[in-house]
């Protein structure tokens, strides 16, 4: 490894995607935050998922699942001219959309009490739980 990519390597070392992460059914809610937020075309919507910490999402994931969520009704989207060049496809929120936001976000807490718990538990690599 050159020292350009060790020096990279250990400086976005908190960025680097898990293997895996995120899983599929996590990634809606974030994207229908994103555009809950501001209507957005795909590359305003990754640029929202990297800031929320979601960096190993693809383009091809992305958009496959912004289509799968416009067919499904959470999502519509028009074409609208892009500043400097072609056409872009932005999306807005359905009030389906926000039911199901709503709904993920219930899920999503339900999921931090659980993890809270955990960590309350889990004292750190090395360290044994307390009982």
């Amino acid at each position: 490894m050159s020292d350009r990519q060790t020096k990279g390597a250990n400086s976005s070392r908190s960025q680097e995607p898990m293997p895996g992460w995120p899983p599929r059914d996590i990634l809606a809610p974030f994207i229908l935050l994103a555009v809950s937020l501001q209507r957005a075309h795909g590359y305003m919507i990754e640029d929202s998922l990297r800031a929320l910490g979601l960096f190993g999402i693809t383009m091809s994931t992305l958009y496959r699942t912004l289509r799968q969520m416009e067919k499904d009704g959470f999502l519509e989207s028009t074409w609208e001219p892009g500043p400097t060049g072609p056409a872009r496809r932005v999306y807005t929120i359905t009030d389906a959309g926000h039911a199901w936001l709503d709904s993920s976000a219930a899920m999503l807490n339900t999921y931090r009490a659980t993890i809270d718990r955990f960590f309350g538990l889990y004292g750190g690599p090395g360290d044994p739980p307390t009982r």
